[in-house]
């Protein structure tokens, strides 16, 4: 989430005529139970659906959940920080659950393809969408048709899960070893210097438009479907620079074929205390989180939805999660579906502006 503003897209023509009829005797008529059975069949298959939905979310089909495998959807490339946290959590849940938890990748589209396949799935509690904070925040601002799912509407929120930092780093090639030699190379050749991002309209993205708007200087964006994708290409230095989490880093973020010049975080990361902020390094008050929230489709049963927030919850306050998350550079951070909301919002209101000055737009 961005702290440098206040605290943060769904014929029939029957004719006949004839000018010379054909007497009575001859005239050939189509059964009425004929033209009416492609009609009666529609209604019924349309009645059938209905009735098995309404039976999918009935307060009995809830009372025995689950009784099948469950799946956790991620709009992003399997390796990254999201993937990492989906897994952690799958694997709790089917502990406490006794059914398969599954993490199925659904990357590509700007993470509307996964958001889409969740919010027209049935609304049983079998189908999860485990998300960051631009499927919800930021493409209804960068959208440039309608999405094809509403943040408010098409989803139930179950709680947060997890907060972190990005880290901007740049391949060694690059030959810069600070922030400001990046900053500075952007400056005397604007364009030149281009930069990797898991998507358009991204956190990420976003947050690399906010420093070069507060640096005053211009760099070119590679969007790519995930940030592991990415990676290779940041890696060898064609396209040098990236605001990347930890998990998709890996063993890379020591290797020396990568520098990490600065957190996005308000404190320096435990990880790498001696890497500065951004904040520190000239920019006050810059300060970027990825977040992840699991959400259900709309109408789901409440006490399915409410069983999940709990044991995510749960899990979330051990010390075992809150290890593992550290691991993946994210903060363990439950919440009630009302504070993710209320984070939506916010966070809308607060990056209008900057989307609208860099005119960014997703297609």
């Amino acid at each position: 989430m961005f702290k440098t503003f206040a605290p943060l897209a769904r014929l029939r023509a029957r004719t006949f005529a004839s000018t010379n009829p054909a007497p009575t005797k001859l005239r050939s008529a189509t059964p009425r139970s004929a033209t009416l059975a492609p009609t009666c069949f529609a209604t019924l298959l349309a009645a059938t659906w209905l009735a098995a939905a309404a039976l999918a979310t009935s307060p009995a089909a809830a009372q025995t959940w689950p009784d099948r495998p469950i799946r956790i959807i991620i709009p992003f490339a399997p390796g990254g920080g999201a993937d990492g946290v989906a897994r952690l959590l799958a694997v709790q849940l089917e502990k406490d659950l006794g059914q398969p938890v599954v993490v199925e990748s659904k990357a590509g589209g700007n993470t509307v393809i996964a958001a889409q396949t969740v919010a027209r799935a049935a609304p049983d509690g079998y189908t999860l969408l485990m998300t960051g904070g631009s499927t919800m925040s930021l493409l209804p601002l960068t959208a440039s048709t309608p999405l094809p799912y509403d943040p408010f509407k098409d989803f139930s929120p179950i709680g947060m899960l997890s907060k972190g930092p990005y880290l901007v780093a740049v391949s060694s090639s690059l030959g810069a070893d600070t922030l400001a030699d990046v900053l500075t190379l952007a400056r005397t050749r604007p364009g030149a210097v281009a930069y990797a991002s898991n998507g358009i309209g991204a956190s990420a993205h976003i947050g690399m438009e906010l420093l070069a708007q507060r640096a005053g200087v211009q760099m070119t964006h590679v969007p790519y479907k995930g940030f592991a994708p990415a990676l290779g290409d940041v890696v060898s230095g064609r396209t040098p620079l990236t605001m990347i989490d930890l998990a998709t880093l890996g063993g890379f973020a020591r290797s020396g074929r990568i520098k990490i010049l600065a957190s996005t975080a308000a404190q320096r990361s435990p990880m790498f205390p001696e890497v500065p902020t951004v904040a520190e390094l000239g920019y006050p008050g810059y300060e970027v989180e990825t977040w992840f929230a699991l959400y259900a489709p709309a109408r789901t049963p409440s006490s399915v939805v409410a069983k999940v927030g709990e044991l995510s919850a749960k899990w979330l306050a051990t010390p075992e999660a809150k290890a593992a998350l550290a691991a993946l550079g994210q903060e363990a951070t439950a919440s009630s579906p009302d504070a993710v909301t209320q984070r939506i919002v916010a966070e809308q209101k607060a990056y209008a502006p900057l989307v609208t000055a860099a005119n960014i737009k997703t297609d």
